[in-house]
C-alpha cells in the first residue's frame, strides 16, 4: 500500500515539475525577448524574469567604453531580478569605495525599485533621512538604476568611481543610463541633480599620488600599470583584461563540457575584479565563487588541498571555518604569474570541474607562466 502511494506521490510530483517548467518557459518567451534568461536554463532556476548574461554584460561594457571615452574608470555590479550577482567588472585603479560603493549602488535601486539618486536627494535636503536609511542597508548616493524592460523588472545596475562632472553630461548614473539605452532601449528622463556645494565653499583636498608608477618584472597586459598603478601603489593586482581572459577561458572550457559555471576573479587585495554568472546557474554559486576565491588568496594555494585536508584531518575543519573563515570547498585557486601573486579566482555551480575550469581559466590567460595545481 505504501509502495502505490509513494508511486502516485512521485508521478504528481513528476506532472507538477512539468508543469511548473513549461510555465517558467512559456513566461521566458513573452517577457523581454532576448534580455532574459530563457529556455532550459529558466527552466533550471525556475525564474524567467532575470537579466541574462550576455545583457548584463554588454550593459557593463558599454558603460566601461563611455567611461574610456571620457578619460576616468568606473567600476559596475549588475544584478538579478532578486538581487544576486550576475556581472561584475573594475576599471584597472579602482579603490576599495569605487568598487564597494558600486554594490551598494545597485543593492539601493534594486530595492527601492527606483534611482539610488531618489535617496540621495532626500538625504540632501534632511540628512537625518541618510542616518535612517543606512540602518536598512541603503546607500544614498547616484550611480545605481533599475533594469526595466516592458515594464518588468530583470535587474539593477550600479556604477561607482567616477566624480561626477553635471554640467559637462558625466556622471556614474549618466554612464549606467546611457548604457542600458544603448543595449535595452530607451529609458526614463533622470531625475533632478540638486545644487551642488560652490567651489569657493568647499574645504582643500590634500594631493596625494605617487610620483612614478610602481614597476612590475610582469607584462603590462597582465597587471595594473601606468597611471592606474600608481594611484593604487601597486603594480601587482590583476589587470582587468587579464581577469576577463581568465573568465572567458573558463566560460569556454565549461561550455565545451555542455555545462556552465560561476566565475568570480579578485586582485591581491581581495578586491573584485570580474564576475560572471552564466545562465542557469544558481544565484548562490556566484556567492561561493567569491568564498572560493577569498580563501584561495588568503591561503596561498588551493582550496582543493582544504577539501583534501578537512578530509584527511577533520580535526582542524572547525577551526578553519570558525577563526579563519575558509571555505574548504575545491575550486579556487590564487592567481600566481611568474611566481608572483596578482590575484585569484573562484569557481562553482560546474557539476564537479571547478578546478578545473579555474586552470582552464588561467592557462588559457597566462599559458604555462601561470602556477596551478599538479597532483
Amino acid at each position: 500500500m505504501k509502495n502505490k502511494q509513494s508511486d502516485v506521490w512521485l508521478r504528481a510530483a513528476i506532472v507538477v515539475t512539468a508543469a511548473l517548467a513549461a510555465t517558467f518557459l512559456a513566461r521566458a518567451q513573452d517577457a523581454a525577448p532576448g534580455f532574459v534568461v530563457s529556455g532550459d536554463a529558466a527552466a533550471a532556476t525556475l525564474d524567467s524574469g532575470a537579466i541574462n548574461l550576455a545583457t548584463a554584460k554588454a550593459i557593463a561594457a558599454t558603460c566601461a567604453r563611455l567611461a574610456e571615452e571620457e578619460g576616468v574608470a568606473v567600476s559596475v555590479y549588475v544584478l538579478d531580478n532578486a538581487g544576486n550577482h550576475v556581472y561584475v567588472h573594475r576599471m584597472d585603479g579602482q579603490v576599495w569605495t569605487n568598487v564597494a560603493t558600486a554594490e551598494m549602488k545597485a543593492r539601493t535601486a534594486f530595492r527601492l525599485r527606483a534611482p539610488s539618486k531618489s535617496l540621495m536627494n532626500q538625504a540632501t535636503r534632511n540628512q537625518d533621512v541618510e542616518w535612517r536609511e543606512m540602518e536598512l542597508d541603503l546607500f544614498s548616493n547616484s550611480g545605481g538604476l533599475p533594469i526595466i524592460v516592458e515594464d518588468r523588472l530583470i535587474g539593477a545596475i550600479g556604477v561607482g568611481g567616477s566624480a561626477p562632472r553635471i554640467a559637462e553630461g558625466w556622471s556614474d548614473e549618466i554612464c549606467a543610463h546611457q548604457a542600458m539605452a544603448e543595449v535595452v532601449g530607451p529609458q526614463p528622463p533622470l531625475l533632478e541633480d540638486l545644487p551642488r556645494q560652490r567651489p569657493e565653499d568647499q574645504t582643500p583636498t590634500a594631493r596625494f599620488r605617487a610620483g612614478e608608477p610602481p614597476e612590475s618584472t610582469l607584462p603590462s597586459e597582465f597587471v595594473v600599470s601606468g597611471a592606474a598603478a600608481a594611484r593604487l601603489f601597486d603594480a601587482h593586482q590583476i589587470s582587468a583584461a587579464a581577469a576577463v581572459s581568465v573568465t572567458g577561458g573558463c566560460r569556454e572550457w565549461i561550455a565545451g563540457q555542455g555545462g556552465s559555471a560561476s566565475i568570480y576573479v579578485i586582485d591581491n587585495t581581495g578586491l573584485a575584479v570580474h564576475a560572471e554568472r552564466m545562465d542557469g546557474q544558481q544565484p548562490h554559486a556566484m556567492q561561493t565563487a567569491l568564498l572560493k576565491a577569498e580563501t584561495a588568496l588568503r591561503g596561498r594555494g588551493p582550496t582543493s588541498s582544504r577539501e583534501a585536508g578537512a578530509h584527511n584531518n577533520p580535526g582542524g575543519y572547525p577551526r578553519s571555518v570558525t577563526l579563519f573563515g575558509f571555505y574548504s570547498v575545491a575550486g579556487g585557486v590564487p592567481i600566481v604569474v611568474d611566481n608572483q601573486i596578482i590575484g585569484s579566482v573562484g569557481v562553482s555551480g560546474t557539476d564537479g570541474h571547478d578546478e578545473a575550469c579555474a586552470v582552464a581559466g588561467l592557462e588559457a590567460a597566462f599559458g604555462d607562466r601561470a602556477t596551478v595545481p599538479v597532483y
